[in-house]
Formats: structure tokens, C-alpha cells, sequence
């Protein structure tokens, strides 16, 4: 399961979120004071203190998230701060801002599903807990993993469950959410989660069958690699020379998408030994050190970040 932050303390009734990575993340945007910064994942905004703690009086701070609840608690804490701007919107759409027209000197982009999203039932990411089969990051628009499952054909769902997440029994999952649908439409977690445990069995012991096929569902909700794939772009266009791109993915189609990103903007050949000869094209982006991966000491804290993968990267001239 991808989570952009953790939920593992408890104070009272009130629940702590704590971002992944935060201190290796920041420090990979070598945040100066009058910089200019987007974070285009606000989620509960853990990052964004880090940055703003760092940032001086010219300082600029924006903020996207595509999740409303997010949004509202941005406004509620950062609204009134000269040095922050707000915008509800996908990061795919960072270069469709105003506020990004000057250039940036640093994008942090922090994807999946925040704790936040995964731990309220009624989002229905999670089949914890039977609710609605919704898996929207933006509840304001866009199709739900219900209505996805209730019209696509039986070839769709088992090419997502396939390629989103994996699944082997993809196939069989697919023939019965098609053959289960006509009498009895899949509208809510545990009715899904049932069907594929009775459809695959428990056969890896402490992993619920139904883990891959909801990861599947939410990456197609959401358009994530899409709307990742689109930002990879915006972002090397908007970065001032200089600037940091920092990114932490929890999965590893993600990772491959940046990772190969920033190799193939860096200036390196990628031809074959057997092919002829390929001109190298400019380098726009160079590494900041290797991938990055979550401490011992974090993990031991937070076990949801173990999937993690931090990597950055800088704009060349």
C-alpha cells in the first residue's frame, strides 16, 4: 500500500501524521531563504512546515493538493501567511498556475495515497473497513472505483488489476466482478474485498488477498502515473537552473517513471551496442546522489514508509 504519510501516534484522540522522509526530502531541495517552492502533495502539511520554517520574509511557498480535506486544512493553517499560496488542484497542473510562471527553485512531490485519505473509512482506499467503493483523491469530480467496476469490461479490470498491481489472478478477478455486477452491483469496500478472497483464497500469508486489485483500482481512479508523467514534465520546464526536483514513490511503476525521467534527461546515451551510434541529447538534469530509502530508525517508527524511494535531482543550465 502507497502512503504518503504515516499515522502511528496517538495523543488524547488526536492523531499525529508524520511525513516520510521529511528531513531527507527537504534537505534534497537545499531550501534558501528567498527561494520560491511548490509542494505540489500538501497532504497534512508536513513537509510544507519544513520548508517554510526555512524560508525567509521574500520567501515563496506554494501549495497544490487535489484533495479537498487537504485544501482546508492548508487554508486553515498556512491561509493567512504572506509567504504561502494555495491552490486546490492535481500537481499535473503546476505549469497551468500563475504563481509557477517565474520559475521555481524546487518542486517536492510527495505521491500515493496520504494516511489521511487511507484511514478514513468513508474514502474507501481501504478494505479494513466496509464503505462506499469511492478511492478518489478528489471527491469533486472524476469516476469512483464503483463506477469504474460497474460499466468497464471484463479485459479493462483485468488489465488494470494487471498492470497497476500486479495481480495474477487478474483474469479470474475480473470474470467474477463482470459475471457478480448484473445482480448485484459492487458498490462498497467489503463487498469487493470479499469477492476476491473468495476468488483467490489467502495465499500469502499476512497479506490480504484483495491488497494488489485496490492498489490497481486507485492508480486508474486517479490517473496517478498519468497525472505523474504530465508533472515530470511541467516541472522541468518550470525550474530555474539550479533548482531541485525531490520526489519520494512508494511504488515501483513510480519510481521506474522517475527514475527513467531523470536518466533520460541527463545527458547520458542510451543506444543499443548493436545500433548505430546515438548523439546524446543536452543534459537538463543531473542526479543528486543514488535513491534514498527510509532509516532503520524510521522504519521502526513508521512501518508504512518501508516502500519508500527518495530521489533528487538538480536543473542543469
Amino acid at each position: 500500500m502507497t502512503t504518503r504519510t504515516t499515522r502511528n501516534m496517538e495523543s488524547g484522540s488526536q492523531l499525529v501524521h508524520i511525513p516520510v522522509m521529511l528531513g531527507e526530502a527537504v534537505e534534497g531541495l537545499a531550501v534558501h531563504a528567498g527561494g520560491r517552492y511548490l509542494d505540489g502533495t500538501f497532504g497534512r502539511g508536513g513537509h510544507a512546515r519544513a520548508v517554510l520554517s526555512r524560508l525567509g520574509p521574500e520567501g515563496r511557498l506554494l501549495l497544490m493538493d487535489r484533495d479537498p480535506q487537504a485544501i482546508a486544512t492548508a487554508n486553515a493553517e498556512f491561509g493567512d501567511d504572506p509567504r504561502v499560496s494555495i491552490r486546490h488542484a492535481n500537481f499535473s497542473s503546476m505549469a497551468e498556475w500563475d504563481e509557477t510562471a517565474t520559475g521555481l527553485d524546487g518542486i517536492l512531490l510527495d505521491l500515493g495515497v496520504s494516511s489521511p485519505q487511507l484511514d478514513e473509512a468513508a474514502r474507501g482506499f481501504s478494505f479494513m473497513a466496509d464503505a462506499p467503493l469511492d478511492m478518489r483523491m478528489d471527491t469533486t469530480q472524476g469516476e469512483s472505483a464503483a463506477d469504474f467496476l460497474a460499466h468497464a469490461s471484463e479485459r479493462e479490470i483485468a488489465d488494470v488489476l494487471w498492470n497497476y498491481g500486479d495481480e495474477r489472478f487478474s483474469r479470474k478477478i475480473a470474470r467474477a466482478i463482470v459475471e457478480d455486477r448484473t445482480e448485484n452491483p459492487i458498490t462498497r469496500t467489503g463487498e469487493l474485498a470479499a469477492l476476491i478472497e473468495r476468488v483467490v483464497g489467502r495465499r500469502e500469508p499476512g497479506k490480504h488477498p484483495a491488497t494488489r486489485s485496490f492498489q490497481a483500482l486507485r492508480i486508474r481512479v486517479n490517473g496517478e502515473l498519468e497525472a505523474l508523467d504530465q508533472a515530470l514534465q511541467s516541472a522541468l520546464s518550470l525550474l530555474k537552473v539550479g533548482g531541485r526536483l525531490s520526489i519520494i514513490s512508494f511504488h515501483s511503476l513510480e519510481d521506474r517513471a522517475v527514475k527513467l525521467f531523470i536518466r533520460d534527461h541527463s545527458g547520458r546515451v542510451q543506444g543499443s551496442r548493436r545500433g548505430p551510434p546515438v548523439e546524446a541529447a543536452p543534459a537538463r538534469l543531473a542526479p543528486v546522489g543514488k535513491a534514498q530509502f527510509p532509516s532503520e530508525a524510521e522504519l521502526a517508527v513508521n512501518p508504512r514508509s518501508r516502500s519508500a524511494v527518495l530521489r533528487v535531482a538538480e536543473k542543469l543550465g
